[in-house]
């Protein structure tokens, strides 16, 4: 055995110790059949040309960006693939023998799925970039996996027509879920798929009944965008210097309305809760985009706007607020005490006390309920209301999503 395999085994094993400490410190478990999966992989023949440390790193690896630097393909962090296969083995009771197509081709995962998947199932990993798709079948020949179907195709379209799996996982970030997805699926199938609401993704785990996809499970996360027929830019609007709008699902903004919003003066108010480190902030930042849908945005910012005290939001990649009538309210960054944190808004504008009063009044009311997470139900576009369940319901261009909040300490 050569020092270049004994180090690349040695630094595989020590990335798997780092990601069952990180699923611990989330309050999940490394599933043991990932766990093996991962440690049998070896993740630097599917990142050529970088060195072996860095291929073990906890972070994910471009493998082809635009000439405007954006990303539009990689290798993902080791974390959010084991999280991902993570949920799609929970949600199968173990995906051994079961039939998997991968939409987002990398190679890696693909690998990963074929020893999940084992001897008596099949990997197919389908991506619309033929540089892509190359790239892919010579790291997993390069690796040993030739029996992973490799195809060129937008799988927004069915591949291979009449064939149905029990497990479709999307490693691409999707803003709807294609009619394909479904169809493909077997009845009771799974989808794992990184998808895009109020400008924030999360891969839900998704079991199929009938025309309707029931959540099983969800996760934070990013990934690049999805290209091809099912692809669906992001709207950015600037605010000031390095501080931005996210616009995701159609919003109207007045741009003369935000010119030197940010100078007012700052109105802030708080909720006066006292919440554990492991609290789900994602979940309430749904329940505010659903209860603020109408003046809703996202807010970004660039580390220099937050050092400088422009801006201090709850999270510099995505924080919830409001934009109405030339008021800007968003929720802020926490107030620690000791191990504990209050939640609270910042505001701008004439009627920013009101404001900021409003979204903190959500956030108590979302406390109050327990701090529950959402349950997600898809179906299809036509789907009258009298069909759909309780919750709230986010029209996209296939699919209508129902966001279903279940107070768990008491009734609003």
């Amino acid at each position: 055995m050569s020092v270049s395999t004994v180090d690349s085994a040695d630094l595989r094993n020590a990335m798997v110790e780092r990601l069952a400490a990180d699923h611990q410190g989330k309050g999940l478990t490394l599933r043991p059949e990932v766990e093996a999966a991962m440690r049998a992989v070896p993740r630097e023949l599917f990142t050529p040309g970088i060195p072996v440390k860095e291929a073990y790193e906890n972070t994910a690896v471009i493998t082809k960006q635009l000439p405007t630097g954006e990303n539009i393909s990689s290798v993902s962090a080791p974390f959010l693939i084991a999280e991902m296969l993570g949920q799609a083995v929970e949600a199968l009771d173990g995906l051994e023998g079961r039939h998997a197509m991968e939409v987002g081709s990398g190679g890696y995962n693909a690998a990963l799925l074929r020893e999940l998947v084992g001897p008596s199932g099949s990997v197919i990993t389908v991506d619309i970039d033929p540089d892509v798709t190359k790239r892919a079948s010579a790291c997993l020949n390069a690796a040993g996996y030739h029996d992973v179907t490799v195809v060129c195709a937008d799988a927004e379209y069915p591949i291979e027509n009449g064939r149905r799996y029990d497990l479709i996982i999307v490693t691409v970030g999707a803003w709807d879920v294609a009619p394909a997805w479904r169809d493909q699926l077997t009845e009771g199938g799974v989808l794992v798929v990184p998808l895009r609401m109020f400008g924030t993704t999360r891969s839900w785990a998704l079991r199929r009944s009938g025309d309707r996809l029931t959540s099983h499970s969800r996760r934070l996360c990013g990934f690049v965008a999805m290209q091809g027929a099912g692809a669906h830019p992001i709207r950015y609007l600037d605010l000031a210097d390095g501080v931005h709008l996210r616009l995701d699902e159609g919003e109207q903004i007045d741009e003369a309305s935000l010119e030197g919003i940010l100078g007012q003066p700052r109105a802030e108010a708080w909720a006066g809760v006292s919440l554990p480190p492991r609290t789900a902030l994602p979940d309430l930042d749904t329940w505010l985009a659903l209860r603020l849908r109408d003046e809703y945005v996202l807010l970004s910012a660039q580390d220099e706007a937050i050092a400088s005290g422009v801006v201090a939001p709850a999270w510099q990649y995505g924080t919830p607020a409001t934009l109405s009538d030339g008021t800007f309210a968003y929720r802020s960054e926490l107030r620690w005490t000791a191990k504990h944190f209050d939640l609270g808004c910042y505001a701008h504008g004439p009627e920013a006390q009101a404001a900021a009063n409003r979204m903190v009044e959500h956030m108590n009311a979302w406390v109050d309920a327990g701090c529950p997470a959402p349950a997600l139900t898809i179906l299809p576009t036509a789907t009258p209301d009298g069909d759909l369940p309780d919750g709230a319901v986010l029209d996209k261009r296939h699919s209508r999503l129902v966001l279903t909040y279940t107070p768990t300490r008491k009734e609003l």
